[in-house]
């Protein structure tokens, strides 16, 4: 089953965390330097908010997250079939975890990844750059 995925830019990680806690009544499945993430069920997101990112605070990115790299395989399918142009990143290390993912835009110059984690990456935040709209292939 998909889950929905929302990364938000934040000033203040601490600040923000207690925020969020109390907001979504719960605390965060992975917390690292600059990142925090919750993994909810209800409802069905993958919300995490970092440092990191660029933009001001409040600037967000979304996805949607496979749970298997066949559901992936499905979800870049759908994507081919619609002839919407994406570009992928594979074995990547983003956000504390080793990933697949495809990204595309949107009309409105919006950027959607779709993404399967393989696991946790102890080594560090990762430094995959988000591929621009001129990048992505043909389908």
């Amino acid at each position: 089953m998909r889950r929905m995925h929302v990364g938000l830019r934040v000033e203040d990680l601490d600040e923000s965390i207690d925020f969020y806690t109390k907001l979504l009544g719960t605390g965060p499945t992975l917390v690292r330097p600059g990142y925090a993430k919750w993994m909810l069920d209800d409802p069905r997101v993958n919300f995490t908010i970092d440092t990191h990112g660029e933009g001001p605070p409040g600037s967000a990115h979304y996805g949607i997250q496979a749970e298997t790299e066949q559901e992936l395989a499905d979800l870049r399918g759908q994507i081919d079939s619609a002839r919407i142009p994406r570009a992928d990143q594979d074995g990547e290390v983003c956000c504390y975890h080793l990933q697949h993912k495809s990204w595309v835009t949107d009309p409105d110059g919006v950027m959607w990844e779709a993404f399967f984690t393989k696991g946790v990456a102890e080594d560090g935040y990762g430094t995959t750059q988000v591929p621009s709209p001129a990048d992505a292939c043909c389908a």
